[in-house]
């Protein structure tokens, strides 16, 4: 089993930002895709979910500024978030799961986000 993250990088502020979550090892199609982000001195969040029948949800904090796509062709999922702010300044990760309950091996080592004001 075996995700990756990428995308992130340094950006400013009011710019999009796409990150994928690259999966492997496993029947990606068969599962939801979770994003979940940890700022420094904070818990890790959800901040949205992909399910297998397309279905996405997001925590009110970021609905309307984040969308998530899967190409299960690619076993590729995306995290687009439009008009970036410094809060937005994390490491982001990718899991099999919604919930974010996945042992380690079903998640990805994250990448960073670092959103210049």
């Amino acid at each position: 089993v075996r995700l990756e993250e990428s995308g992130g990088g340094l950006v400013n502020s009011g710019e999009p930002l796409t990150l994928s979550c690259k999966a492997s090892g496993f029947a990606f199609n068969d599962y939801s895709i979770g994003w979940f982000r940890q700022a420094p001195g904070f818990l890790r969040e959800g901040v949205g979910c992909i399910r297998r029948d397309g279905t996405v949800t997001f925590p009110d904090s970021v609905k309307g500024r984040f969308a998530i796509s899967r190409d299960n062709a690619k076993n590729t999922a995306y995290l687009r978030i439009d008009s970036l702010i410094p809060d937005d300044t994390a490491v982001y990760y990718c899991a099999a799961d919604c919930l974010g309950t996945s042992p380690m091996e079903w998640w990805g080592p994250g990448t960073h986000v670092t959103v210049s004001s």
